[in-house]
């Protein structure tokens, strides 16, 4: 089911599924794209609270998404203080996938190069398939990752790691990616969705208001100090204390049943 021109979108059993579907163009992220996956998560799915657990990844098995498509912009050069005021949307897209209240899962399913692995490292898992490749290759084109990438990029592979990549724009395979810790794991190509619907419903059984208090204190600890961030966590705790999902934990675990969590 989809009324996007770009996206394809489903949902069942708690977990939502966006998939890029431009598979004739890579998935590249142009046409509607940013506006389509605006839209699904600002109003599709935050205004959904059957929804639990998002997975989004790309048509077809050679991309998951493969960037800016060059063929539309390679014309377009914008003056600076345009290109400034129009990237803020880019940025506010991209921090509204990485705060999104509920967890998403990137089943990387082919190459995730440029904006593509930008989208990417704003989910909270990746998952990839064996034959995937990551790269931000944008200094080959006299560029910078603009979406995102020199911030998130560092902060999850390191320094180094990261400068190496983009000072190069050289692309890894799934094995290094799994061993500095940009995916938590890797699938054959079709186990993929299969490896991360699981992982997907076993989050969407869990108290939502717990995985979003736990999404949000360590996302906020990612950006503060130690005693900021533990002065959040104290304070997400103490949200928690008296919701109905913590006496359904409590009463299920003494009762030796499975608990019905309603997200209150």
């Amino acid at each position: 089911m989809s009324d996007y021109e770009t996206l394809l979108y489903s949902a069942e059993n708690g977990v939502a599924t966006v998939t890029l579907n431009r598979p004739d163009r890579m998935n590249t992220l142009g046409g509607s794209m940013k506006q389509d996956l605006w839209h699904v998560f600002t109003d599709r799915m935050l205004n959904d609270r059957s929804i639990r657990c998002v997975i989004l990844t790309g048509a077809g098995d050679r991309a998951f998404c493969a960037g800016a498509d060059i063929k539309e912009r390679a014309g377009n050069r914008p003056p600076p203080a345009e290109y400034f005021a129009r990237q803020k949307f880019t940025h506010e897209l991209t921090r509204t996938i990485e705060n999104f209240e509920r967890p998403v899962i990137a089943a990387i399913n082919g190459v995730a190069l440029g904006g593509g692995m930008e989208i990417a490292l704003c989910a909270d898992i990746r998952i990839a398939a064996d034959h995937a490749r990551f790269g931000l290759p944008e200094v080959k084109l006299g560029v910078l990752p603009a979406a995102g990438g020199t911030q998130r990029m560092p902060r999850i592979v390191g320094e180094s790691k990261a400068k190496e990549l983009m000072y190069t724009g050289r692309m890894m395979g799934a094995e290094e990616a799994l061993g500095c810790g940009l995916v938590s794991q890797i699938a054959a190509q079709a186990d993929l969705m299969e490896t991360a619907m699981t992982l997907a419903r076993d989050i969407a059984d869990k108290p939502p208001l717990s995985v979003a208090f736990i999404k949000n204190a360590i996302n906020t600890g990612m950006q503060v100090g130690m005693d900021a961030g533990l002065e959040y966590e104290r304070l997400g705790a103490a949200m928690l204390i008296d919701s109905d999902d913590r006496k359904e934990g409590m009463a299920a675990f003494l009762e030796k049943r499975k608990p019905n969590f309603t997200g209150r």
